[in-house]
């Protein structure tokens, strides 16, 4: 993988990280379940090359922060400057929600999306190194703390970033709450714990820090 005008696209890896938008809620039915409400989602697909065919029962969620502060500060969640990072890079992500609660599809469940990276679990050596096989990836808009975020932004660049802006958003919270209740139902492989919905950083700590002390896991019932 080359890199390309330097530092700066380094900086901006490090962060990251459907259908049209519908009204009504629309239900399809589920293997060994009456009824799945479908999640209202906006198709953002990568290229095929960004993602490979699903071999294995998807067991795991995680969840992620992206943005593009390395690159622009002021405008930290430009969706197309995300998008570009993950499609130049060979990098993907299932599902981005954004500020609004807007949720779009990057990449179909049925495929394997690059977003974990290396890591391990507790008392699972069968995911180590490999949990893009098993899981799906779900990226919010958000920024962490300035701990959290030193190893991928310096803090001056931080430091410029509208401390409003850092967080998640109550919009954030109900469409991920949303959007995982649906995955579970209709992926009956995926337990609903926090042993198997699990954030980047359990998975890889010391290396990332996503989706970090400012996410409040209470809020989507966990």
């Amino acid at each position: 993988m080359k890199w390309r005008n330097g530092t700066i696209y380094l900086l901006a890896l490090g962060l990251l990280f459907g259908c049209s938008k519908q009204d009504k809620v629309e239900t399809v039915e589920v293997k060994g379940v009456a009824e799945v409400e479908v999640i209202p989602t906006i198709e953002k697909a990568l290229p095929p090359e960004n993602s490979k065919e699903r071999t294995e029962d998807i067991t795991h969620l995680m969840i992620h922060f992206t943005s593009n502060a390395a690159v622009n500060p002021k405008d930290p969640y430009n969706l197309d400057d995300v998008y570009f990072i993950f499609k130049e890079y060979g990098l993907s992500v299932h599902y981005i929600i954004d500020r609004d609660g807007q949720i779009f599809n990057l990449v179909p469940e049925n495929r394997v999306a690059y977003h974990a990276g290396k890591g391990s679990l507790p008392n699972l050596p069968g995911y180590e190194n490999k949990l893009n096989e098993f899981s799906i990836g779900i990226e919010l808009l958000a920024i962490g703390t300035k701990e959290e975020m030193l190893s991928m932004i310096p803090e001056d660049t931080y430091n410029e970033i509208d401390t409003s802006l850092t967080g998640y958003t109550d919009a954030q919270y109900e469409s991920l709450h949303r959007l995982i209740t649906n995955i579970i139902q209709r992926n009956p492989t995926i337990k609903n714990d926090r042993q198997h919905i699990i954030g980047h950083d359990e998975y890889a700590p010391g290396r990332k820090t996503d989706p970090g002390s400012l996410f409040d896991w209470k809020r989507i019932g966990y």
